[in-house]
């Protein structure tokens, strides 16, 4: 498995191998061991598996506060999608900057993203399905989204704005500004 760091550090795009003869394929995706010793030592606790039909469908920018905050390791078993994650963490040096990263079933990568980020993604084919890894359960309760389109982020999304589908919790998520007056972490 080939680990490569993105602009922020913390943000771990990942290229596991994968095994082809006449029968089809195999890939290790997770390896505990080989994560850890790639700096990667978190404890996955649940996996989530998400469709969605239509180009433009749009998952973010969400996170849940400490103590069940969420470290995750996204993978695309079909379609693509763009990846993005915005660093939240008040103290860090690129707070509020983001990355982005294309993920695809055909390029078999995977982005890791850790605590402390705001994480979405935009679906650029049809029929996309999305596998993720979290180090802590879905807690409701603590879950906060931060607007996609914020001016002050400039996300740069490869689709038409106006195309775009939102859930309704994604419709009432929070500006940037008003999670700097309150950060979570």
């Amino acid at each position: 498995m080939k680990f490569e760091a993105l602009e922020i550090p913390d943000v771990k795009l990942l290229y596991p191998k994968k095994f082809g003869d006449e029968r089809g394929f195999f890939s290790e995706t997770y390896n505990q061991a080989i994560f850890s010793e790639a700096g990667i030592d978190q404890l996955f606790v649940q996996d989530n598996h998400s469709l969605s039909r239509a180009v433009g469908v749009l998952r973010g920018l969400h996170y849940q506060c400490p103590p069940y905050a969420q470290d995750k390791l996204v993978r695309v078993v079909r379609g693509r999608i763009l990846d993005v994650a915005v660093d939240i963490r008040k103290s860090s040096p690129t707070f509020g900057k983001w990355v982005s990263a294309e993920i695809s079933a055909d390029e078999w990568n995977q982005i890791f993203v850790p605590k402390g980020f705001a994480h979405g993604f935009v679906t650029i084919e049809p029929d996309t399905e999305v596998h993720y890894k979290v180090s802590a359960s879905y807690a409701p309760e603590t879950e906060k989204s931060i607007m996609w389109n914020d001016p002050d982020l400039a996300i740069k999304w490869p689709i038409n704005k106006t195309a775009v589908t939102l859930s309704q919790k994604d419709l009432q998520a929070t500006s940037f500004k008003d999670y700097c007056r309150h950060p979570d972490f």
